[in-house]
């Protein structure tokens, strides 16, 4: 209604997932900026385009579809869960199966995406269905623990089973992110190459982020519209009082066991299209760092929220590139004179007996960019937890509703 953008008539408009015409104008140039982000046209995003820059989106972009799938079980159904690595290995392995090629002692039908990336999502549910019934039975830290085992449990699994995995420390290759009908030479979309799409010349990191990018936006939607229905309610009731749940009617061994197989499914699509997108992944990717990271994305992002899962998994992938990205800086400072280059030699340690924060060798005290990393991925989850629960998105309510308020404080 116009001028009032918050007055709802209706349930079908309150729960709508673009209310306000406001939020599908911001929608709408959200979408335009991140197509067009290759073309490198915005002024003052161009750096975003350059390809190691995709590279590093397309990353985020992945990670952002098993941060939702991982919120659909940890943010709107409540289960803590350490185990997704497992999924996304068991999601993976499926992809190399069915769509890579055999040789080197491994395995492979080459089929085409459009039967291996489903297939990847379906085992990866198939085989959160066959733990639900032992995860549902306990709650808290305890369904922590069973989800780490099944952590350790894989790990043993991927790097035994050498004719699916290829063994420790070799890995084998997956399937590119090619669209064929079957099994012809010529996709009918090339992805992994550089090449023209509708007339405009694409790199292959450009043709990746750009197909990525559209398979986020069907999950994002496929989230929003559980988290928007019948489902979405019996999840969050279970969330916020199990016992209550069950005496209003909601069958809390059946949901949990769903909410297993959604995530799971999510997870798996993840891992297979993680290990298609850099093309050889070893046994021990799929480890509890890789659980973990994405446990720090959702409570960094914002736990049960859609944008929040996804602000999490760009957030937590970039700040590596950009760590990196800093420490070349304060290299490049420390020959100089000045303050900045005081400030630098004080940060980075370049040798065995430098005193720094963050070093760039291995000899010596001072941390390096990997541990860097660690610790502000550690610090932030304390940060959040204590002031900000809802993480980056709550950040954004906050700035949101502030400036809706101004120039007054309520």
């Amino acid at each position: 209604m116009r001028g009032r953008p918050l007055l709802y008539t209706s349930y079908e408009a309150d729960s709508a997932m673009l209310p306000s015409a406001s939020k599908k104008v911001a929608m709408g140039v959200l979408l335009l900026v991140a197509f067009t982000l290759p073309l490198q046209l915005i002024p003052g995003l161009k750096w975003l385009g350059s390809n190691p820059w995709l590279v590093v989106l397309g990353q985020a972009l992945i990670f952002a579809i098993g941060a939702l799938g991982l919120n659909i079980l940890t943010g709107l159904a409540g289960q803590v869960s350490l185990g997704h690595a497992f999924f996304m290995g068991m999601g993976a392995y499926t992809a190399a199966i069915l769509g890579g090629e055999t040789g080197r002692g491994v395995v492979g039908f080459g089929l085409p995406i459009w039967i291996w990336l489903p297939a990847a999502g379906i085992v990866a549910a198939l085989i959160g269905i066959l733990v639900a019934p032992t995860a549902v039975r306990v709650r808290g830290l305890y369904l922590a623990f069973v989800t780490i085992a099944l952590v350790f449990v894989g790990d043993h699994i991927f790097r035994n089973l050498r004719i699916v995995s290829g063994g420790p420390g070799v890995g084998r290759t997956w399937p590119p992110l090619e669209v064929k009908l079957w099994k012809e030479e010529e996709p009918l979309l090339a992805v992994s190459s550089d090449g023209s799409w509708f007339g405009i010349d694409f790199s292959r990191q450009a043709k990746q982020y750009i197909f990525l990018l559209g398979l986020l936006i069907v999950f994002a939607l496929f989230h929003k519209n559980i988290a928007r229905t019948r489902l979405g309610r019996a999840f969050a009731a279970i969330r916020d009082r199990d016992i209550a749940a069950e005496i209003m009617g909601v069958d809390e061994v059946s949901y949990k066991a769903l909410a297993f197989a959604v995530s799971s499914f999510f997870a798996g699509v993840s891992g297979a299209l993680l290990a298609s997108f850099f093309g050889s992944r070893t046994p021990e990717s799929w480890d509890l760092v890789l659980s973990v990271t994405f446990i720090a994305i959702i409570l960094i992002g914002g736990a049960g929220t859609t944008a929040g899962a996804i602000l999490g998994a760009f957030f937590v992938v970039m700040v590596p590139r950009l760590v990196e990205n800093f420490t070349r800086l304060l290299g490049e400072l420390t020959g100089g004179e000045g303050v900045l280059a005081a400030i630098a030699n004080f940060i980075l340690k370049s040798g065995a007996n430098d005193f720094g924060l963050i070093g760039t060798s291995v000899i010596g005290p001072g941390l390096s960019t990997f541990q860097v990393n660690l610790l502000l991925y550690g610090l932030l989850i304390v940060v959040f937890l204590i002031f900000e629960p809802l993480g980056l998105y709550g950040i954004w309510l906050r700035v949101r509703n502030y400036w809706k308020g101004w120039p007054f404080s309520y």
